[in-house]
């Protein structure tokens, strides 16, 4: 059960829910003309279109004043036709193989990548939107997260190895949309670290959490989603654990038992008594120790 203070900290939230989401997309027509390439447009349409997902829940609450939103059936639903959509275009476009990480080679999961990427689509999403739930969390971990793809993407277009295994196709333009959402990231946290003044909502969450699969995607780095977006994907993890583990422990004992004091865990880190700014920047080093990790492993892979 949420605390009421965590109820009342909801209720403030979603006076402005979405008024700051529009912040990342606005930066992709500045860049347009330099990154017009396949990659980037592929990786533009799972962002565009988990936003459009997340805009119209938004819309829904704010100016229709339903304030359940979109159904959880009807998100998901929306999210597996853009997932669907952008797998078997990627699927035709950049091909079926993803690199195994600290290998340097790659696994060609055939026709299986399709519903691999669509799933992979729906839970990152998602996981994005659990983790938009503290001042400046998830806009944090996104300048890192969208820098390290950035590198990666430049390493990628540079490295012999890389070439080889990869193809010669630049991934230049893919850097140059990755580190601009890097920096709209980062004018976004200005105002959206505690005590923000401005919300993403579930257009902005969504929006990165597509970025981030259409990023790993594009560069065939889907595993390193496992370090980058690590606490992204803690989030949603938790949520399964404490979901899972409580309806078991009802069903043998009649009373249902947490494993956290609350889910997504970085409120359990909050009613453990750290701060909002102490979990952001938790979060935050967190990130890019791994993301650091993910980075140098690409070196070894293609130096």
């Amino acid at each position: 059960l949420r605390s009421r203070w965590h109820i009342s900290q909801a209720r403030i939230r979603h006076r402005f829910r979405g008024a700051g989401g529009f912040a990342f997309m606005l930066t992709a027509p500045l860049v347009m003309p330099d990154v017009i390439t396949g990659l980037s447009l592929l990786l533009l349409f799972v962002a565009l279109g988990a936003m459009a997902i997340g805009f119209t829940d938004d819309y829904t609450k704010d100016v229709k004043k339903n304030h359940e939103g979109l159904k959880p059936m009807q998100k998901v639903a929306g999210q597996l036709v853009v997932g669907l959509a952008f797998s078997i275009w990627a699927y035709s476009y950049v091909g079926s193989d993803v690199i195994l990480p600290f290998t340097g080679k790659t696994w060609n999961l055939g026709i299986f990548y399709i519903p691999l990427i669509t799933l992979t689509v729906l839970f990152m999403t998602n996981s994005a939107n659990l983790q938009d739930g503290l001042d400046g969390l998830l806009s944090s971990v996104t300048v890192v997260g969208m820098i390290a793809f950035g590198v990666l993407a430049v390493l990628m277009s540079r490295l012999t190895g890389a070439k080889a295994l990869l193809g010669e196709t630049s991934r230049d333009a893919v850097a140059i949309l990755c580190f601009t959402l890097a920096g709209a990231a980062i004018g976004f946290w200005r105002f959206n670290h505690y005590p923000a003044q401005i919300f993403m909502g579930d257009t902005g969450s969504m929006f990165i959490g597509g970025v981030m699969v259409g990023a790993a995607v594009v560069l065939k780095c889907e595993f390193l989603l496992l370090l980058i977006c690590f606490t992204c994907v803690m989030s949603s993890v938790s949520v399964m654990l404490q979901t899972a583990y409580f309806k078991y422990t009802k069903k043998k004992t009649g009373t249902g038992k947490r494993i956290f004091k609350m889910s997504p865990i970085h409120h359990h880190f909050e009613m453990c008594g750290m701060k909002e700014t102490q979990i952001v920047a938790m979060y935050a080093v967190v990130t890019l120790a791994l993301a650091a990790l993910a980075i140098l492993s690409a070196v070894k892979w293609f130096a």
